[in-house]
């Protein structure tokens, strides 16, 4: 299917954050450990914000992330305090530039790593359920960018939590109505550039991998020789869908059928389940 990573914390150079690693985003575009697929070339996405504005810029191309010269270049040179990358494994809709993560609505940004099964099924049901006003800007022909614009409806920038469960609640009833009867696999990151929060979640109780970094205090105790631990503040942290190196004490799993919200202050994880239809 998909990786992805979502970084909040000090401003940090792109490159840094997407190529340094030892298994960086971009060494899993090609060597993915605990994907679906190890390669993930079907194009990729940055979505990144900046002090001087509330809105995302996004950078997305239908090639593969691990030979795009676009990429490596602004890398180098782009800092931010918040940042979305996608490398993307399509599960049967076009490689194009539209279908690539991640969908940005104002101020919010949105990805997904896992599939609603029979989506060609019940797409139409479900585009219906989305607010006339947010289906004109449905860019693709994605799955993650209908549940987003359902995300949306529900109201995304009043309860993003609630919003989410109710967005997942729609498409297993959906899905059931047509005969699916797992119909939901996801992963979902979404933020409005101040807070983030990371969903992991499938009908099945059979999820896609997802990490969470350990808090920067404890990880400079473990290792006190790590200059990095020492550039960035308290408050930074990384949600990756597979972890960037075998450092120990770094990386925790999200349970099961939960969430994670990062923001200024301390973070909280949470039980998640759909809210039914």
């Amino acid at each position: 299917m998909c990786r992805w990573l979502a970084y909040s914390g000090t401003p940090m150079l792109l490159d840094t954050i997407l190529y340094k690693p030892t298994h960086s985003l971009i060494d899993q575009s090609l060597h993915s450990k605990l994907g679906v697929e190890t390669t993930n070339g079907d194009g990729f996405g940055i979505g990144w914000y900046t002090q001087e504005d509330i809105t995302p810029a996004l950078l997305k191309d239908v090639g593969p992330a691990w030979n795009n010269r676009n990429l490596r270049e602004i890398a180098d040179h782009v800092r931010s305090p918040l940042l979305f990358a996608h490398i993307r494994a399509s599960t049967g809709t076009a490689v194009q530039q539209s279908n690539c993560h991640p969908f940005r609505h104002g101020r919010w940004m949105f990805m997904h790593n896992g599939s609603i099964a029979g989506f060609h099924l019940m797409r139409r049901d479900l585009c219906l359920l989305v607010d006339p006003a947010q289906f004109t800007d449905i860019e693709g022909t994605t799955d993650s960018e209908v549940m987003f614009h359902l995300a949306l409806t529900f109201g995304l920038d009043q309860d993003p939590p609630t919003a989410v469960a109710r967005m997942a609640g729609v498409v297993e009833r959906v899905g059931r109505e047509h005969g699916v009867e797992f119909p939901l696999q996801m992963t979902v990151a979404v933020t409005d550039g101040e807070s983030v929060w990371a969903f992991r979640y499938s009908t099945q109780g059979a999820s896609r991998s997802l990490f969470y970094s350990s808090s920067v205090d404890s990880l400079r105790r473990l290792h006190p020789d790590i200059g990095f631990l020492q550039e960035v503040s308290d408050e930074t942290r990384l949600i990756v869908s597979e972890p960037l190196g075998d450092l120990p004490g770094v990386w925790n799993e999200v349970p099961e059928s939960s969430y994670g919200l990062v923001r200024p202050g301390a973070d909280a994880l949470h039980s998640f389940a759909p809210i039914p239809a």
